[in-house]
């Protein structure tokens, strides 16, 4: 199925209350979470879209009442000399997550197809052949039993200008832009192009894109969160595993008394 991101540009508020469906959905993650710790499953989570499209804010929301200890985020910026040395696959490698753990990328892999793509930091050859070699690395992945959930988070321009003016102006979180994201919005037609190719090349039945529609930014949050509550949910047993008979007649006869 086709992704126009123009089907994305509504920006429609939340309709209800936010407070309360921002609880319940993060209640639904927290119990997600164990069970991803309590089966020793690996989840991982890729988020990618527009700068200033509200991903750090949805991350933040995602992992509020998870466990700290079994969760990394992995905030990619441009690769290191050494990591250059190396295939651009090469440093994800390392930063996948452990049985029992979730990995959030705030960007990732992708910026093979995206921004080397755009600003001309792979050949043509390189970019293209991205493709196949990031749905094999997902693939491998998931034959591994992880879960692969991937959003992308759309703005349109008038709202990405909005928010990078309020990032410029408010001294507290001009640390969040720079020249990257002005230069990466002149080219905003081509990063279209390659977010198209993106999806019609990399979607796959296993691991699809959903796209958030981030205009708004609370309707955004509960969508992302709620689409990732979804899909990890559908990949790992919601039912905790029986207490161990010994186990539980030990400590119930140390607790006898109290």
């Amino acid at each position: 199925m086709k992704i126009d991101l123009s089907d994305y540009e509504r920006g429609d508020k939340f309709a209800g209350d936010y407070d309360a469906a921002l609880a319940a959905v993060q209640t639904r993650l927290e119990r997600i979470q164990i069970a991803h710790i309590i089966h020793k499953r690996p989840a991982i989570l890729v988020l990618e879209g527009w700068d200033a499209a509200g991903k750090g804010g949805i991350i933040k929301r995602l992992s509020a009442r998870w466990d700290p200890r079994f969760f990394e985020v992995m905030p990619i910026s441009a690769p290191s000399e050494d990591e250059l040395a190396h295939h651009f696959l090469w440093r994800f490698w390392t930063q996948l997550p452990g049985k029992g753990h979730i990995a959030i990328f705030d960007r990732s892999w992708y910026g093979r197809v995206l921004v080397e793509r755009v600003e001309g930091y792979a050949s043509k050859a390189e970019w293209k052949r991205g493709y196949d070699e990031i749905n094999d690395f997902e693939t491998q992945q998931i034959d591994a039993g992880a879960t692969i959930v991937k959003l992308f988070v759309h703005i349109t321009q008038e709202k990405q200008d909005k928010e990078l003016a309020e990032r410029l102006d408010d001294p507290w979180k001009r640390w969040k832009t720079g020249p990257d994201d002005y230069r990466n919005r002149a080219k905003r037609a081509e990063y279209l192009e390659a977010i198209e190719d993106m999806f019609t090349k990399t979607s796959t039945r296993q691991a699809p894109w959903t796209v958030i529609d981030g205009n708004s930014r609370k309707a955004g949050r509960i969508a992302a969160l709620t689409a990732i509550a979804d899909q990890l949910e559908a990949k790992v047993p919601m039912t905790p595993p029986p207490i161990d008979p010994a186990f539980e007649k030990m400590a119930r006869e140390a607790l006898a008394g109290h």
